[in-house]
């Protein structure tokens, strides 16, 4: 017991600090949309769907890897695994470097920045810091020092915010009554130039920070480990690729699906800031999988938790379908999370958050492919939805513009998780209860329905309104599958009625 108290907590803290990180970054949305026009932060968007594609590639499955290698006393010490893998990591990432360099020039007009060449330096030192980082930061997982890790992520997305804040805030006010004091280091025409200088800046003194756990390797590389390793960690690479292609794809061919390179960065742009206002979302499904992952593979040998399954499910949809009533319900206010000149990529939220909703039912149901180890099938699915993904956007971007990338999205993860359901049902089965989830369904779509047919001029009525039809849900919810005496914290107030005999 202590021991499942003990993950429980781990649990708690890695996975609060990675939601509360992402929503930090999150919260600097509002900041690019003020200060840049969408051309610029369309570049932003692009570089940083680069380097999400980058960090999968580099780091090839070795966190997972020396996790699984470490802790088998057969396959050698864990110094001798965390040497082996660190080697082999450096050695990949000095190879990257190489690549760039010697591909400089080639590589500038292919990210679009070839007036600004250091854009690309920027973006490969961030790539390589961050690689660099990744296995000291397994190494405090693998040691069991949940805080330290806490502490250094969010100190990293604090300095990021404090830096991005410097440049993009306090330094113009500065150039505008006193230039001459950061003449020397700063440029106001530089702009979004700046997003990569600080998180370059920030990237690199992490790494400082995590130096110990770097200089704790006692230098023994196995060569015959580091290909089982490999063996090992390959079809996580796969996986992994796939997802992040999944989610980053669109914006990576984006730019070159338009000869007007303007227009494409300027889309992007709208495109980008408008799907982060359905980021609330993706970190409740992140915040559930901290949750849900250790949960199922915690069960003991034997017990069919199937019924225990089916009931997250169920309850994962009627959350995740409150989050989009309330979201929609009140877009009249959220969009002020971005610049008004961003407005006209509004269209897109609702398709962008029923695509994350697809998404987070499809992490659901990959349970039936872990616990029976056919991890395969997650890579085919994965694939499928990237053909998916390449092809709605090669054919319909050029025509109908950012849309397509939302429904694109839209398309992907719902054949994902309609085919995910089909074949878990023939080699995991488990009663979902279906007839409950579609009627939870079917009012979530008919109060949306009702909001945006029922036309309102004044905004505090049409808040009011759908305030109303956003208590019609939870009075739903609280009559058939939440009563109030069963919610801890408000339970107290409530009795619960006594059976009769």
């Amino acid at each position: 017991m202590a021991g499942v108290k003990s993950l429980a907590k781990d649990t708690a803290i890695y996975g609060m600090s990675s939601i509360v990180g992402k929503f930090l970054n999150w919260c600097l949305t509002p900041l690019y949309t003020y200060l840049l026009v969408p051309e610029a932060y369309g570049l932003v968007v692009n570089y940083y769907s680069w380097i999400g594609l980058m960090l999968v590639l580099l780091t090839y499955g070795l966190e997972t890897g020396f996790f699984r290698f470490a802790n088998d006393p057969a396959k050698g010490k864990p110094q001798t695994v965390y040497s082996t893998c660190m080697t082999s990591l450096g050695s990949t990432t000095l190879l990257f470097l190489g690549i760039i360099f010697l591909c400089f020039t080639p590589l500038t007009r292919a990210l679009h920045c070839e007036q600004n060449p250091e854009y690309l330096v920027l973006v490969a030192l961030i790539i390589c810091f961050d690689v660099f980082s990744a296995l000291p930061f397994a190494h405090l997982r693998f040691r069991q020092r949940p805080l330290r890790f806490a502490f250094l992520k969010l100190f990293n997305i604090a300095l990021t915010i404090g830096l991005n804040l410097f440049f993009l805030v306090l330094c113009p006010m500065i150039a505008k009554h006193a230039p001459q004091w950061i003449s020397w280091f700063y440029n106001p025409t530089y702009g979004a130039g700046y997003i990569l200088v600080s998180n370059a800046i920030a990237s690199f003194i992490l790494l400082l920070t995590l130096l110990p756990e770097i200089f704790r390797i006692h230098w023994n590389f196995r060569f015959d480990l580091l290909k089982e390793i490999l063996r090992y960690s390959f079809p996580l690479l796969v996986l992994g690729l796939a997802g992040t292609m999944n989610q980053n794809l669109d914006k990576l061919l984006f730019p070159y699906l338009f000869s007007d390179q303007t227009t494409a960065m300027d889309q992007l742009g709208i495109y980008g800031a408008n799907a982060k206002i359905a980021v609330v979302m993706i970190m409740f499904t992140q915040a559930f999988r901290y949750a849900y992952e250790p949960f199922i593979f915690a069960k003991n040998k034997g017990e069919d938790k199937r019924s225990t399954y089916a009931l997250a499910m169920k309850f994962f949809i009627i959350v995740d379908l409150f989050i989009f009533l309330a979201v929609m319900f009140f877009l009249d206010i959220l969009r002020y999370f971005i610049d008004p000149g961003y407005f006209a990529g509004l269209k897109v939220v609702p398709v962008i958050m029923l695509a994350e909703l697809f998404s987070g039912i499809f992490f659901n149901l990959s349970l039936w492919y872990k616990l029976t180890d056919r991890t395969s099938w997650g890579v085919y699915f994965s694939l499928i939805g990237l053909a998916i993904i390449v092809t709605v956007n090669i054919i319909w971007v050029p025509r109908f513009g950012y849309i397509a990338c939302a429904w694109a999205a839209f398309a992907c993860y719902l054949v994902m998780m309609v085919l995910s359901w089909l074949i878990g049902q023939h080699y995991y089965p488990i009663n979902y209860n279906l007839r409950s989830i579609g009627k939870y369904t079917v009012l979530a779509l008919l109060l949306y329905g009702i909001a945006f047919w029922v036309h309102i001029d004044h905004i505090v009525l049409r808040l009011g309104f759908r305030t109303i039809l956003l208590g019609i849900y939870l009075f739903y919810l609280v009559k058939h599958d939440l009563p109030l005496s069963e919610i801890p914290g408000i339970n107290r107030f409530f009795k619960p009625k006594k059976q009769s005999l």
